[in-house]
């Protein structure tokens, strides 16, 4: 059992309002915590005999004009209301007291409980809550880091608008036997031993069964390996059986190393043209011509490289201030983001093609993946967070109102909606802590010790694919 240690010498103290308040602090864990807080009968009874006040001003009641009804008859009439604005009134002030004496930082929705409360004794409650850790900051200026330094080649240019090219291919349809590099339309039925694969499990229903499939002829053009290369020589309206061995990778466990065999029909077979790179071609990106269009693929490959330079620097700083403390986080933060982190891996699952069944197979992986992400989502926060306030590193409301601006544009909505959207939400905080995020890495990389380090250039815009032609 944890041991559980009292912080606060039990005197009553005043606060710059006046209000005298003894609060202790005990330790429950980590990040939890009991406050047992104390306001003292004085004070209590003056909040009554304030607030009773305040009611006598504005009360109404029949046969008195206003501001003329006798206190006993306020007493009696709003007894029930003036009880509750004291309690409510002398428990955030107390409260707020003892956090800002203690220097704790609520993490999370406090439980309150009422121990003792009325005229003439002291008001006493103690409140339970998860805090934000305290911890000391690594030397975070003079980090060492490499810098990426490298430039545009043309040969990074070529490759760019050769991925151009393949987004904007055409598919026309050939008479001729099927060759490797060609695309196919195909339906396809799969069984192993027999029996079709949803026998062995209702997770593979797309690698099970397709009807207008497209499919590259092509290593590594189907997600199922070997598949494609059986169907060189196919032509349209055939039918063939292609036998595979199901890889170790493969979803269901029971499938891996045993045989399958693919029943394929080939309905269309088609050959990808790509089209010349020319002025004509560059008008299809709205470029005046093709040299326009090389100025425009180079900029973008520059402003890429540059962003992937400094992502590579930020990324170390980040590793190292993590790697060099250590903490305990907040319980019910952590949970918080965890499901946060869950429904965006599920959303993007989702919006992959990835079936619910397959999703939720794996939901004790996607969970854990998410606790770990959360977890070093929440203590780079933390960090950055400490780091700005030492710092005095803040976010502006010109740069606020900025960011806000730029969201309404993308959105389509007006600016105001936008803002009461950003309110209602929370989403004002959001931002500003993303500004002062980004504001302190930009200091961290401002004060590291920068080596650069020259590399050969990947650069390329990755293709898209073409419309009509989905993979496998």
């Amino acid at each position: 059992m944890l041991s559980r240690l009292v912080l606060a010498a039990k005197l009553f103290r005043r606060d710059e309002k006046g209000l005298f308040v003894n609060a202790t602090v005990e330790h429950l864990g980590p990040c939890k915590k009991l406050i047992r807080v104390e306001v003292d009968p004085q004070t209590v009874d003056k909040a009554f005999a304030e607030t009773t006040s305040h009611f006598a001003h504005r009360a109404v009641l029949p046969g008195f004009r206003p501001g003329k009804v006798p206190l006993h008859l306020i007493v009696k009439t709003f007894a029930a209301k003036i009880e509750n604005e004291v309690k409510k009134n002398l428990m955030s002030e107390a409260y707020t007291q003892a956090l800002k004496e203690h220097r704790v930082r609520q993490a999370a929705t406090p439980e309150v409980e009422e121990i003792q409360f009325g005229r003439g004794q002291s008001f006493q409650f103690t409140v339970t809550l998860e805090s934000f850790p305290e911890f000391n900051l690594p030397p975070y200026k003079g980090i060492a880091v490499t810098r990426e330094v490298g430039q545009v080649t043309d040969g990074d240019v070529e490759r760019a608008l050769n991925s151009l090219r393949e987004q904007n291919s055409t598919y026309n349809d050939v008479s001729r036997p099927v060759q490797l590099g060609d695309y196919v339309i195909v339906n396809y039925k799969a069984t192993c031993e027999g029996k079709p694969l949803t026998d062995f499990s209702s997770t593979l229903s797309g690698l099970a069964e397709r009807e207008n499939l497209w499919m590259h002829i092509a290593p590594g053009g189907s997600a199922i390996p070997g598949l494609p290369e059986q169907l060189i020589g196919a032509t349209e309206g055939e039918t063939r059986v292609a036998k595979v061995t199901f890889p170790s990778d493969f979803p269901v466990a029971v499938l891996v190393g045993k045989d399958g065999d693919y029943t394929v029909q080939v309905l269309k077979v088609k050959e990808r043209l790509l089209p010349e790179v020319n002025d004509e071609f560059a008008k299809l990106f709205k470029a005046q011509n093709l040299d326009h269009l090389c100025q425009g693929v180079r900029q973008d490959l520059e402003k890429e490289l540059s962003f992937r330079q400094k992502r590579g620097v930020r990324d170390q700083l980040i590793k190292s201030l993590t790697s060099n403390v250590q903490f305990e986080l907040p319980e019910s933060v952590v949970v918080n983001e965890t499901n946060n982190v869950v429904y965006d891996i599920v959303r993007e699952n989702q919006e992959r093609g990835i079936t619910p069944e397959a999703i939720d197979k794996h939901k004790d992986e996607i969970y854990a993946a998410a606790n770990t992400g959360a977890k070093d989502r929440l203590k780079v926060g933390m960090i950055l967070g400490k780091i700005a306030e030492v710092e005095n590193i803040r976010a502006e409301r010109d740069e606020i109102n900025l960011r806000i601006r730029a969201m309404a544009v993308q959105n389509k909505v007006k600016l105001e909606k936008m803002a009461k959207q950003l309110m209602d939400s929370g989403g004002i905080n959001q931002i500003a802590d993303q500004i002062v995020s980004s504001k302190v890495l930009d200091f961290l990389e401002l004060h590291a010790q920068v080596t650069d380090v020259i590399t050969p250039s990947t650069l390329a815009l990755s293709p898209q694919g073409s419309e009509g032609a989905p993979s496998a």
